[in-house]
């Protein structure tokens, strides 16, 4: 489904970041996965290259600016081109990307969250904040960058078995009792969505916020 393309997975050293490198790996993408852990970020890459997949790892923060730089700038150096970007950590600048005539096609997938729409618990507030502050920024830049091709769409997932799943005060049955359907999504559910979203099956979609949360928003 992805053969000759190349993707930029941001957070891609764990989680659903890692999930979904490896899920475009095997799809026959050639993949860029960016990280903070160098450990991690060789594991995942080990896992992609079963399925033949070209892969550069790149170790930054992409919360800083002068290494969204240097992110970009490997990527294009190795691959000559982004085709997908699965912003799944920090924020890459659409503009200084698409001034690289280097990039034909670039289909951006943000990862937000239930918290960008609804209020579930308190103590969350900044969380939310940027999580709906994600969503309308998909919004405006599906809306900004249509004329050039470009799609733009985030993905809400609710309760997911990630890293930081394992951190969190809430325990796992209370979470499942939050859900309609009484479970937790595994990060490939999640993978799942982004790779159909970042397909040509959905050519047509932009703009839009698709949860996935096993019925969270529906209590």
């Amino acid at each position: 489904m992805f053969k000759n393309k190349i993707v930029l997975v941001t957070g891609g050293s764990s989680g659903i970041g890692a999930a979904t490198a490896v899920l475009f790996a095997k799809e026959g993408a050639a993949v860029a996965i960016v990280g903070r852990n160098v450990v991690k970020l060789e594991e995942v890459a080990e896992k992609c290259t079963t399925y033949g997949s070209q892969v550069l790892t790149i170790k930054a923060d992409v919360s800083k600016d002068e290494d969204t730089d240097v992110v970009v700038k490997q990527a294009i150096d190795k691959f000559g081109k982004i085709d997908v970007l699965v912003n799944n950590a920090g924020i890459l600048r659409e503009a200084d990307i698409l001034s690289d005539n280097f990039l034909d096609t670039f289909d951006e997938v943000n990862v937000s969250s239930i918290a960008g729409t609804r209020v579930l618990r308190p103590n969350c507030i900044a969380y939310r904040t940027s999580k709906a502050a994600l969503n309308h920024f998909t919004r405006s830049c599906a809306l900004e960058l249509a004329k050039h091709g470009v799609r733009v769409n985030s993905v809400s997932p609710g309760p997911t078995k990630t890293n930081i799943f394992d951190g969190l005060a809430v325990g796992a049955d209370a979470l499942k009792a939050q859900t309609a359907l009484k479970k937790i999504s595994e990060c490939e559910e999640i993978a799942d969505l982004i790779i159909y979203l970042a397909s040509d099956k959905a050519k047509s979609i932009t703009g839009s916020d698709y949860i996935i949360d096993n019925g969270t928003s529906l209590l």
